[in-house]
């Protein structure tokens, strides 16, 4: 399977959904883009990189810092989730996959497993 990325960020209930796309799914490489909270409390597993970043940075920065941080670690397609974190972070990681000119799939974690919608 190709590598995945997700935002672990805000949101009532969240985690538990990146760990069910985490370990639903036989990633090559998962990336989390999270905050100091996310890195000093979030338990990654062995295929886990958490990206810190500053989530109370302007979107425009946020998209350059993420654009900085996975320009030499993703390659091809990937999949992403953006169930955990705010709009301004999604919007971010959009704008730097589209300038690093990575395809991407939406994927959750349902009942049945992980899928693609």
């Amino acid at each position: 399977m190709a590598d995945l990325i997700s935002v672990l960020s805000t949101g009532k209930g969240t985690w538990g959904h990146v760990n069910g796309l985490i370990n639903g799914e036989e990633w090559n490489k998962i990336y989390l883009l999270t905050n100091d909270f996310g890195k000093d409390t979030f338990k990654a597993n062995d295929k886990t990189e958490l990206i810190v970043l500053n989530f109370n940075a302007k979107v425009e920065e946020l998209s350059k810092e993420i654009e900085e941080k996975l320009k030499d670690k993703v390659s091809g397609e990937v999949g992403v989730n953006f169930i955990s974190g705010a709009g301004k972070e999604h919007m971010a990681l959009i704008s730097a996959l589209m300038k690093l000119g990575i395809g991407f799939r939406l994927m959750v974690s349902t009942m049945e497993g992980v899928k693609e919608i």
